[in-house]
């Protein structure tokens, strides 16, 4: 690629490329480019300029060589997340903005008045028909009122009041249209699959761990419970419950197996399925979500539903309030200051166009919220739950010790036992497991036969035809009554207590224990802290770990109550005893055992980290590995609900105040809708901006 250096300073550089036009594909397969480099921390693409700014670490001479020898055309970049950029969408309604102002300001500045009579009554049509259409119905709503204030605006003469409402109402529904469109495909984008690696099946019937992207159609996949279906395709074997909920919005779990079809970005709750892949680019999936969205009303809060009932509710008042002005002063004149002054245009603009900007600000701290309605409710929530692994400890416990109970098998070897049963379920405990036999070099190859989980308690396998099972002591020593070798009880006894354990049997005799440390997240003391400044009047921890373990770290963190040796059953049920008594409960988790309480919660919070069906059923995503970002949400929810509370008293206040300069004859008709439209879009530009200061945001 050529290009010119425009402008640049330590770590940032600002280039112009050697090209007449650039496609808003270009612009993302260049972004997504130079932001999958780990030296460069920001790059953003400039469609209509073409010009690149980068800010970047390390090597100057290094970036150069890098965007030297890039190319359109052998880039390697996610198509997934090129059909899914939302730059094509802002774009072409900022033209539109751009269009509407310029060709009113051209039209008045050089149209003789006759011909700008004309335009205004053309376009008049559009909304006196709607007005009638509306009446014709029966109803009482928005769309009468703007076509009476444009038709007596007409009929009075008064083509600059009728050309002026119109416009600003047709601003209003650009950005209507573009606040509602650009939230369904931020929301969608934020249920889109993000696989990276899938599990192969080979001829042989081995599976193999590889990349997404070198999927093919026709291939046979593998997808094992607690995770997501990547692709679509024929079910070739296999039976499970499918949790189809983000895409058909059916509550309950379907069952598949061979001969059904498997939809990608479901996921797969019970059992296991081997999907013969459809499309490799997985399908339409990102349209089918956009539909359901389009559909549904899981996008508004209750405050934005109000805000758009109380508008049409307020059409006949502000009717009567026309008719009555002109019975008492026979003044068409102060008559049409009441018509002109229309309070839905704020009401429907500026609450939608608040949550958006709370959701996009949201997202600049790695939090994906899916819908307003989340965010009112985070507002309002008075007790939150954390899951104690991977949410108040950190999401990557280390293998401390494999203590060995067998007389043949090394610890080394153990271990790589039980990386190879545990490398199948996305946990934090298993992913441990997995990185410390990585770390010694241990090839865990497929060595044992079918695996099956059994949610919150362990791994049951078949090795060389001897029995394999690793899990809690509840799972092992007591379901599965194994024993402790003859002559080992001692070291037993002597196990580390600051640490978690799996336990590790085969044939009915403990093999080995594995010594997990779950090291405590710096920051969770004051994020809890935080969180009661912030609202919350009730913090609880629940966790499967023992009681020892749980006491040890609820006292570290300060919660107010802690559970210990919880089934995923009783969180879910803590969870709905706690909204029967009134409250608003927050759930955060990172697993498989979480899925069930984070859908019961009003407000479930995934950590992305996590298993992929409890980041698919959570409500709320957060990407950063930071505690902290939690207290951000709260605070921006509960800012978020008082600027919508402000903008009603500021709505009603301003309009009101019109309607009485205008019935009192101190202002004009044009005057009062001209300050009444420029109130409206100075309150949605106002409820644009960040509601977190700055110092916040650090």
């Amino acid at each position: 690629m050529k290009f010119a250096i425009k402008h640049e300073i330590k770590g940032r550089i600002r280039i112009h490329l050697a090209q007449k036009h650039m496609t808003y594909r270009q612009a993302d397969i260049l972004q997504c480019y130079l932001e999958k480099e780990a030296n460069i921390s920001k790059a953003s693409v400039y469609v209509r300029t073409q010009d690149v700014a980068v800010v970047y670490t390390g090597s100057r001479d290094g970036l150069i060589r890098l965007l030297s020898r890039f190319s359109y055309e052998t880039a390697q970049v996610s198509e997934s997340a090129l059909e899914n950029s939302g730059r094509e969408l802002n774009e072409t309604y900022k033209e539109k903005l751009i269009n509407s102002v310029v060709m009113r300001t051209l039209n008045k500045m050089f149209l003789p008045y006759p011909v700008r009579v004309a335009i205004t009554t053309v376009k008049s049509v559009k909304y006196i028909y709607h007005g009638v259409r509306t009446l014709m119905k029966g109803k009482l709503e928005v769309p009468v009122l703007d076509a009476a204030a444009i038709g007596v605006s007409m009929l009075r003469g008064d083509f600059n009041t009728a050309g002026s409402t119109m416009f600003l109402l047709g601003i209003g529904e650009i950005l209507e249209e573009w606040t509602h469109k650009k939230s369904v495909n931020d929301l969608a984008r934020s249920m889109s699959i993000n696989a990276e690696k899938v599990w192969f099946v080979n001829e042989d019937g081995q599976e193999v761990l590889i990349s997404a992207s070198s999927v093919k159609a026709g291939d046979l996949i593998r997808v094992h419970m607690g995770n997501v279906i990547p692709f679509d395709g024929d079910v070739a074997a296999g039976e499970a419950m499918v949790n189809q909920t983000s895409l058909t919005g059916e509550s309950a779990p379907v069952r598949k197996a061979e001969g059904s079809f498997a939809y990608a970005g479901t996921v797969l709750e019970e059992g296991e399925l081997t999907v013969k892949v459809k499309e490799a680019a997985g399908s339409s999936r990102y349209e089918k979500i956009v539909n359901m969205i389009e559909d549904s009303e899981k996008l508004k809060s209750s405050v934005e539903s109000n805000a758009e009932h109380l508008a049409d509710r307020l059409v006949p008042y502000t009717l009567a309030g026309t008719g009555i002005t002109y019975l008492l002063t026979r003044n068409m004149t102060k008559t049409l200051a009441v018509l002109m002054v229309d309070f839905s245009c704020a009401l429907k603009l500026a609450m939608p166009v608040s949550v958006l900007s709370a959701i996009r600000e949201a997202s600049t701290h790695s939090i994906t919220v899916k819908g307003g309605k989340y965010m009112e409710a985070m507002a309002d929530a008075t007790t939150i739950v954390f899951d104690k692994t991977g949410t108040l400890t950190k999401a990557k416990p280390v293998v401390s010790d494999v203590v060995s109970f067998s007389e043949e098998l090394s610890s080394d070897e153990l271990l790589r036992i039980a990386a190879c049963m545990e490398e199948h379920f996305p946990h934090s405990m298993a992913r441990a497991v997995v990185n410390a036999a990585k770390e010694k070099h241990l090839v865990h190859e497929e060595m044992h036969s079918k695996v099956e989980y059994i949610v919150a308690h362990g791994i049951s396998t078949t090795i060389e035809g001897k029995k394999a099972v690793i899990g809690s002591w509840h799972f092992v020593m007591e379901d599965e009554k194994c024993v402790i070798p003859e002559g080992m009880e001692d070291r037993f006894e002597h196990l580390p207590l600051e640490c978690s354990h799996l336990y590790l049997a085969i044939e009915g005799k403990l093999a080995a224990v594995i010594c997990v440390e779950d090291p405590l997240r710096e920051e969770a003391a004051d994020a809890v802290r935080e969180l009661k400044e912030a609202g919350i009047t009730k913090v609880v921890m629940m966790t499967g770990d023992s009681e020892r373990t749980a006491a040890a770290i609820a006292k570290r963190v300060g919660v107010d109550e802690y559970y210990s040796e919880v089934l995923p059953e009783d969180k879910a049920s803590f969870v709905e005893k706690e909204k029967e008594l009134g409250h608003k409960v927050i759930m955060i988790g990172d697993g498989i055992n979480d899925s069930l309480a984070l859908s019961s919660a009003s407000v479930g919070i995934a950590i992305s980290d996590g298993a992929a069906i409890a980041r698919e059923i959570a409500d709320v995503t957060i990407s950063a590995d930071n505690l902290h970002e939690i207290v951000t949400l709260k605070r921006l929810s509960t800012a978020l609900m008082k600027r919508i509370h402000n903008n009603y008293r500021t709505i009603i206040g301003i309009n009101g105040g019109l309607i009485a300069l205008g019935v009192t004859g101190i202002i004009m008709p044009t005057t009062s809708a001209l300050l009444h439209n420029m109130s409206t879009l100075t309150i949605s530009l106002r409820s644009m901006r960040n509601l977190l200061p700055k110092e916040e945001k650090a």
